[in-house]
C-alpha cells in the first residue's frame, strides 16, 4: 500500500524550474568531476605502481643472490638491502629470508617462478606484521646450479600515501566545483528565465484584467524570443477579434434599430386605431401591414446574415465536398429571374467543380446575383459567365465610385446612394468569407461602359465519379461527363 508520501521524483517535479535547473547542473557537473577524478586517480595509481615495479626489478642481480645465499648458509656477514626485503625461494617452496626484515608468506606465484614456469611475477601481499607489500619475483640459479626465485619486496605506502593525498585534493576540488556549478546554474537559470517570468506576469495580468493591449519586449532570436513573439501575436489577434466582435455588435444594434423603430411605429398606429375605435382607411391599413411584413422580412434577413457571419467552423461536422459550381449558378439564376422579372439575365456557364460547402457557396452566388439585380435599372441586363473557375456577374447599373471600392466587403457598409434600398450590408461580406474558406477570392470593380462587375475565383477540384449502376454486359455505357477541369493556380 502507498504511504501517501510523494517519492523523490515527485518532490523534484514540485520544485521551481530554476531550482530544478540548478540541481540538474550541479548533478551533471558532479558526475563529470567524479569521472575525471576517478580517471586521474586510476592513472596516477597505475603510473606509481609501474614505477615501483621498475625500481624493484632493477635491484635483482646475481651478486645479490650470491650474498643472500651465503647469508642463508651461515656466513658471518648478514646480507642487508635497505629498505627492501629480499628472499630466496626454492622450487619446493622453502624460503631463505633476510633476518632483519619481517617474514613474507610464500605464494604459488613465487614457486612457479622458482620452477621456471614463469619468468617473473609481480603481486601484492602482506607480511607477518600486516603491512601491504609489493613483491617482485625473478628466476635465478645459485652457485651450485639450483633453480631459485629471487624475491624483492617493499611496502606499498610509497604508492598509497600519495594516492590518499591525491584523493583528498580531488575530493576538495570536486566539492568546490560542484558548489560553484550549483551557484552558477542557479544564476544562469534566474537570468535565462527572466523572459519567462515576464511572460508569466503578462499572462497573469491578461487573465486578471482582460487587458489585451499588453506587449512583451522581444530581444534576440532564441526560443524565448519566439515564445514572446507568439504571445504578442496571440494577444494582438485576440484584441482584434474582440474589437471586431464589439464592432459587429455595435453595427448590428445600429442596423436593427431602424427597422425595429419603423416596425414599432407601424404597430403602435394599428394598436391606437383598435383602442380608439377610429378605423384606419383600408388602403392605409394595407400599406401599414405591407410595411410591417417587409420590415419583418428585413429583420429576418438581417438576423440570418448575422448568424451566417458569426457561425464558426465546427471541426468534424464540416459539409465540405466536391460540388458542381455550374449547377449552383444555374439554381441561383432561376431565383434571380424571379426577383427581377423585368430584367434579362444571360448565362454562359461551363462545367466547373470546386471543393466547398454547398449551402454556403449557393448563398454566396445568390448574394452576388441579388446585388446585381438590386442595382440594375428596369429592363436592364445582367450578364453571368463561368469559365475556368472564374464566375463573373456584371450589371448595367450606376456602378461604384472608385473611393467606395475598398469598403464594399466590409460588414454593414452600404453606399450612400444605396441606403434607401433594402439590404443589410452583409451580403458581400458573406461572399468574401465563403470565397476565403473555399481557397478562392472575390473582387468588385467598375465595368467598362458603366455598371459593376463582380468576379468570384475558386480553385478547381477533381470531377466526382458519375452516380448510378455500372453498365451491364450487352448494354452501351452512358456518355462521358464533362472533362475534369485543370487545377486552378
Amino acid at each position: 500500500m502507498s504511504s501517501g508520501h510523494p517519492g523523490p521524483l515527485a518532490r523534484f517535479h514540485r520544485l521551481p524550474l530554476r531550482s530544478r535547473l540548478a540541481m540538474l547542473t550541479a548533478v551533471a557537473v558532479a558526475f563529470a568531476v567524479a569521472l575525471s577524478a576517478a580517471a586521474c586517480w586510476l592513472i596516477t595509481r597505475d603510473r606509481l605502481t609501474d614505477q615501483l615495479d621498475e625500481t624493484l626489478s632493477s635491484y635483482v642481480g646475481d651478486a645479490n643472490v650470491s650474498k643472500l645465499y651465503a647469508t642463508c648458509q651461515g656466513a658471518p656477514q648478514p646480507y642487508v638491502l635497505t629498505p627492501y626485503t629480499v628472499r630466496l625461494i626454492t622450487t619446493t617452496g622453502e624460503v631463505c629470508n633476510d633476518p632483519s626484515k619481517p617474514k613474507i608468506p610464500v605464494q604459488r606465484a613465487d614457486v612457479l617462478v622458482a620452477q621456471r614456469q614463469l619468468g617473473s611475477s609481480v603481486h601484492t601481499t602482506r607480511d607477518e606484521n600486516g603491512t601491504e607489500m609489493r613483491v617482485y619475483d625473478k628466476s635465478a640459479v645459485d652457485s651450485a646450479g639450483n633453480r631459485l626465485a629471487v624475491s624483492i619486496a617493499t611496502p606499498m605506502d610509497q604508492v598509497t600515501r600519495p594516492l590518499n593525498q591525491l584523493a583528498l585534493v580531488l575530493l576538495a576540488v570536486a566539492g568546490v566545483g560542484v558548489l560553484g556549478a550549483a551557484t552558477a546554474g542557479l544564476w544562469v537559470a534566474r537570468a535565462g528565465l527572466k523572459p519567462v517570468d515576464r511572460l508569466t506576469a503578462a499572462v497573469e495580468h491578461v487573465a486578471r484584467t482582460q487587458d489585451l493591449a499588453i506587449r512583451i519586449p522581444v530581444d534576440g532570436e532564441d526560443e524565448i524570443a519566439r515564445l514572446s513573439r507568439s504571445f504578442n501575436s496571440m494577444t494582438s489577434a485576440l484584441a482584434a477579434s474582440r474589437d471586431l466582435q464589439q464592432q459587429l455588435i455595435a453595427d448590428a444594434g445600429h442596423e436593427l434599430r431602424t427597422p425595429l423603430t419603423s416596425l414599432r411605429t407601424n404597430i403602435d398606429l394599428l394598436v391606437r386605431s383598435e383602442q380608439s375605435g377610429r378605423a384606419i382607411p383600408p388602403a392605409d391599413k394595407a400599406a401599414l401591414l405591407a410595411s410591417v411584413k417587409a420590415q419583418m422580412g428585413e429583420l429576418a434577413a438581417l438576423i440570418g446574415d448575422l448568424q451566417e457571419l458569426s457561425r464558426p467552423p465546427e471541426p468534424g461536422q464540416s459539409a465540405v465536398g466536391v460540388v458542381a459550381l455550374h449547377e449552383i449558378v444555374g439554381s441561383a439564376l432561376e431565383r434571380a429571374r424571379l426577383r427581377g422579372p423585368s430584367l434579362t439575365l444571360t448565362a454562359d456557364v461551363a462545367p466547373w467543380y470546386v471543393r466547398a460547402e454547398a449551402a454556403a457557396l449557393e448563398r454566396a452566388v445568390v448574394n452576388l446575383l441579388d446585388n446585381a439585380v438590386k442595382f440594375s435599372p428596369p429592363g436592364g441586363t445582367v450578364e453571368v459567365r463561368l469559365a475556368g473557375g472564374e464566375l463573373t456577374v456584371r450589371d448595367h447599373g450606376p456602378g461604384i465610385p472608385k473611393d467606395e471600392l475598398p469598403h464594399v466587403f466590409e460588414r454593414f457598409w452600404r453606399s450612400p446612394s444605396a441606403r434607401s434600398l433594402p439590404g443589410s450590408g452583409l451580403g458581400l461580406s458573406i461572399v468574401a468569407r465563403t470565397a476565403e474558406q473555399a481557397g478562392g477570392a472575390v473582387r468588385l470593380r467598375s465595368a467598362d461602359l458603366g455598371g459593376a462587375e463582380a468576379v468570384l475565383t475558386l480553385p478547381g477540384a477533381p470531377t466526382p465519379p458519375p452516380a448510378g449502376p455500372a453498365p451491364q454486359p450487352g448494354n452501351p455505357a452512358p456518355p462521358p461527363g464533362p472533362p475534369e477541369p485543370p487545377a486552378a493556380s
